[in-house]
């Protein structure tokens, strides 16, 4: 089985990926393959409101970064985002491609269990961390959860490595991760939904 995660800090071998490798060495030593996929520093065009993407299903805007995260939510069984704190919140490019992968292409992620994993200095980890998982329970994803929330801190290159109970936080973000994966597979109960009904408060 396979968990996709998603780096979305600008810096490739920052606190983020230290993180985020911390989980996916773990997974891999529970039996699960596990791929990382850096957003990149790259502008990143955010969701216009056009809904073409009703009628294609893809997004309009076809720019690589997209496209690859699209490919690989399709091909995984689990997806793990991680984003370092800016102002109290995720990353501004991530949230961008978020808004347009999620809208244009959540029925690849339906019932697929998801966590987030925040890096941060010293404060706004639980503002990001409640941010980010407003895109897992908007869409039937069940919401892995580990021994704290799922953050690390530091802010110079390799100071997450300091702090351990942040990496333990994500060992056993993994291990659960992994628990729930299996049980999925091994389910006989698959997930039911009803047909989606929308209200709109103005009439």
């Amino acid at each position: 089985m396979k968990v996709l995660l998603v780096n979305g800090s600008p810096h490739r071998s920052g606190n983020t990926f230290t993180a985020l490798s911390e989980v996916a060495r773990t997974l891999e030593e529970e039996g699960m393959e596990a791929e990382i996929v850096h957003v990149g520093n790259r502008p990143v065009q955010g969701c216009i409101g056009c809904y073409k993407c009703r009628e294609k299903g893809v997004c309009v805007f076809q720019d690589e970064t997209y496209l690859t995260l699209r490919e690989k939510l399709a091909e995984a069984d689990g997806i793990i985002i991680g984003s370092p704190v800016y102002f109290g919140g995720p990353s501004g490019s991530l949230c961008a491609l978020l808004d347009r992968l999620f809208y244009s292409s959540g029925r690849l992620a339906q019932h697929k269990p998801a966590a987030s994993v925040v890096v941060c200095r010293r404060g706004g980890a639980t503002a990001t961390f409640d941010r980010l998982n407003k895109y897992f329970t908007i869409l039937n994803m069940p919401v892995v959860p580990s021994q704290y929330w799922n953050s690390v801190h530091g802010r110079n290159p390799g100071e997450a490595l300091q702090d351990a109970e942040g990496l333990q936080t994500m060992r056993t973000l993994a291990r659960n991760m992994a628990w729930m994966l299996r049980n999925l597979r091994d389910s006989t109960h698959p997930f039911e939904t009803e047909e989606r009904l929308h209200t709109n408060f103005i009439r």
